[in-house]
């Protein structure tokens, strides 16, 4: 249990905030084809649930997993369309599933409250493998699409070990939760507070994941929580086992100045590039400025990739 009564109330009141928005009936814009399949449930909680769009192929087809943003506080998989375009990705061949998941709010005890976000995102996938033949897709081509929190969870996914166990009586758990390619937006690549603040001096991301009230505090803390810290920041994950990402930023990089959006700076994109070229694991880098890429998109990313 957490030792901060604040954090517990916090939760109770953000709790309520979530139903009452989720109450309204969501939609997809007109742009988004409608589901071949909707609200297909990965568990028993109303937020796991999935939306699936398979695209017509007599081949198995490649298929894109789409994690929705929302700092593991709000956001819908409706948001599909800032993250990827199904449509293209569809006449392309390639199936789309996007998801919903339980919120740091719904923790509820959960230790770090960020897990139950993770661990939603890989049953989810490990779900979605399991309905590889009925779905026609090949499961050993599976990309992560997503934005911010759920790009940053889509990395972690990717770089942890993977949650498989093949000697489980459970179909679903034997199912990897890794990916082949990842085509990710703005995500945070650390979830560290001292090497954020290194890279970004006015970073204030993150102290929510473990159940900090502010970035003071997770600093303070850091020692504390250092098992989780390692645990769950995608940077300190990274191998040379790693698979092919492409990382999309809104504005150039700054190393060490204050970023005028911090949470999304692609100061984090940078970093993880360079670290990745370290270990010999494929890292492109798109942001406004920099050098020619192939791909002007995730959409464009997965299309070649995939």
């Amino acid at each position: 249990m957490f030792k901060r009564s604040w954090f517990a109330v916090f939760c109770v009141l953000a709790v309520l905030s979530v139903h009452a928005k989720e109450k309204k009936p969501l939609s997809y814009p007109s742009s988004v084809p409608k589901p071949t399949l909707r609200g297909v449930s990965y568990g028993e909680h109303e937020r796991q649930v999935m939306d699936v769009w398979l695209a017509d192929s007599k081949k198995p087809t490649p298929l894109v997993f789409v994690i929705h943003g929302g700092g593991w506080m709000g956001g819908t998989k409706e948001r599909l369309k800032t993250f990827v375009d199904a449509a293209a990705l569809l006449d392309a061949g390639i199936s789309v599933v996007a998801i919903n998941y339980r919120l740091i709010p719904m923790a509820d005890g959960v230790e770090p409250p960020v897990k139950i976000s993770l661990y939603d995102a890989a049953r989810a996938l490990q779900f979605v493998r399991t309905q590889a033949e009925e779905w026609n897709f090949d499961k050993t081509r599976v990309g992560a699409a997503g934005g911010s929190a759920g790009a940053c969870t889509a990395l972690w996914m990717a770089l942890h070990d993977d949650l498989a166990d093949p000697a489980s009586a459970d179909p679903v758990s034997r199912e990897s939760t890794h990916f082949n390619c990842l085509g990710l937006m703005f995500p945070q690549t650390s979830l560290d507070p001292a090497q954020m603040k290194e890279w970004i001096p006015n970073s204030k991301y993150g102290a929510h994941a473990f159940g900090r009230k502010n970035v003071a505090e997770f600093l303070a803390d850091q020692d504390e929580i250092l098992p989780w810290i390692e645990e769950y920041s995608p940077y300190g994950l990274l191998s040379s086992d790693a698979p092919p990402s492409c990382l999309f930023y809104k504005a150039p990089p700054a190393l060490g100045e204050e970023q005028k959006d911090p949470t999304h700076s692609a100061n984090f994109g940078v970093k993880f590039q360079e670290r990745c070229r370290e270990l010999g694991v494929e890292c492109a880098l798109v942001y406004p400025g920099a050098a020619p890429a192939s791909y002007a998109t995730p959409t464009d990313y997965f299309i070649q990739t995939l």
